[in-house]
């Protein structure tokens, strides 16, 4: 079964996905400099620099709280303390106070902001050797561990499998404790994080491993139990892959429709309004893909004008309105005009799209080839000059010429009500 695949998007806050941070509930302000700050203090003010997008700072305090913790640890080894690992280490928590398994994965998602991807993958596994069921550091490093994985397929499904059985164990606790304001909060958190991460295993068994014989068994059932358990105003994208299932199963009709009800949850929410209700920007761009596989170009254009609005440097958004007005105008033959500027307002787009490609350098080649190609057609369509043999020797110049582009900064208009005429005006 096919999946639809978009590049991440890294220049907007951080996404809501299956690897939001739990550990914001260390963040206070220290009252101690440096040489006097307690563990706690070292862990708090690293868990709020990387809510701040300064994780470079973070790090440091992070690796000065976990070498004191390792000395502790030491010390009660060395005193031959009876109790074992964990054992003691719940009792720390109960106390009140940080643990090392705790401390690794604040130290391992800062890790993961700089880049150092193998020292987060190694900090991680050591947070899940000494708490093996999660009981300090809950579903955290299994999640990133299954998104980490370099195995991929099976060894990513063991550590889904872990970290949903967690999940499943907390909620069940929660659900038997007396509703509240606040334990309703963190309830529907787990229940979409559970949702999330069943998505996510979905989304496995159609790629990695979707030669397994049970592989389309396995997916509807994972992605049957999320849509299920997640609270309806986070459970935008778990209907997309809902959505995607229903593409691979060739039943259009259904992913139409659990797109519909996906875009109805926040297609309404002000761009400007914060809400967690609305998907990352990424899943988004996904969401314009799979409405156009479903034919749905209309609403497909929608979403690409807004993640314009959004981010008018995003080569994959450029490309995708392009592509969406030519499948625009395949559809309006007949009638000349509208097809005439179905494929004027596609050749904006996707020159658009061309242009910001040789600016960023960016690396996905099928993107830029499938975008020449469609230029090329529509040059032909429109009657302008084929200039496809001087733009091809652009791309070898590349190298060459980048210092001339400038910072690649395009000023860009959509009018108010181009939700439907798509009109640009770029300088």
């Amino acid at each position: 079964m096919a999946k639809t695949k978009t590049k991440s998007h890294q220049k907007h806050g951080k996404d809501k996905d299956i690897l939001h941070s739990t550990t914001s509930t260390l963040v206070k302000s220290p009252k101690h400099q440096k040489s006097k700050r307690s563990i706690e203090d070292l862990l708090s003010e690293a868990a709020a620099l990387l809510e701040q997008s300064q994780p470079e700072i973070a790090l440091p305090l992070a690796e000065e709280a976990l070498r004191r913790l390792e000395e502790e640890r030491r010390q009660q080894q060395q005193n031959n303390n009876s109790d074992s690992n964990i054992d003691s280490l719940l009792k720390l928590a109960a106390e009140g106070k940080p643990t090392l398994p705790v401390a690794l994965s604040v130290e391992a998602e800062i890790q993961m902001a700089v880049g150092a991807v193998d020292a987060a993958r190694t900090s991680f596994l050591r947070a899940t050797t000494m708490d093996p069921d999660g009981a300090l550091v809950s579903a955290e490093p299994w999640l990133w561990l299954a998104q980490l994985s370099e195995g991929g397929g099976r060894e990513s499904i063991s550590y889904f499998e872990k970290a949903t059985e967690i999940l499943r164990n907390e909620i069940e606790v929660l659900e038997d404790v007396s509703d509240d304001d606040q334990v309703a909060e963190v309830l529907n958190e787990k229940r979409s994080k559970l949702a999330d991460a069943l998505a996510a295993m979905t989304e496995v068994y159609m790629t990695d491993l979707s030669w397994e014989a049970d592989a389309e068994q396995r997916c509807e059932s994972y992605i049957t139990e999320a849509v299920a358990i997640c609270p309806d105003q986070l459970s935008a994208g778990v209907l997309q892959t809902l959505a995607s299932v229903r593409i691979s199963q060739e039943r259009l009709d259904d992913a139409r429709q659990a797109l519909k009800r996906s875009m109805e949850i926040w297609k309404d929410i002000p761009i400007e309004v914060e809400s967690e209700s609305r998907p990352d920007f990424a899943t988004r761009v996904s969401l314009s893909r799979l409405l156009m596989e479903v034919e749905a170009e209309a609403e497909a254009f929608d979403v690409v004008q807004g993640l314009i609005r959004e981010d008018d440097q995003s080569v994959e958004s450029w490309y995708l309105g392009g592509w969406c007005q030519v499948l625009v105008a395949e559809k309006t033959q007949g009638d000349e005009d509208a097809q005439k500027k179905s494929q004027e307002q596609a050749k904006t787009w996707l020159d658009s799209c061309l242009r910001l490609f040789r600016v960023q350098q960016y690396e996905d080649d099928r993107l830029r080839d499938h975008a020449l190609e469609l230029v090329q057609q529509l040059n032909k369509a429109l009657g302008i000059d084929d200039q496809m043999d001087d733009d091809e020797n652009a791309w070898e110049d590349d190298d060459d010429n980048d210092e001339d582009d400038g910072d690649g900064d395009l000023e860009v208009e959509l009018e108010a009500n181009g939700h439907h005429d798509g009109d640009v005006e770029m300088t």
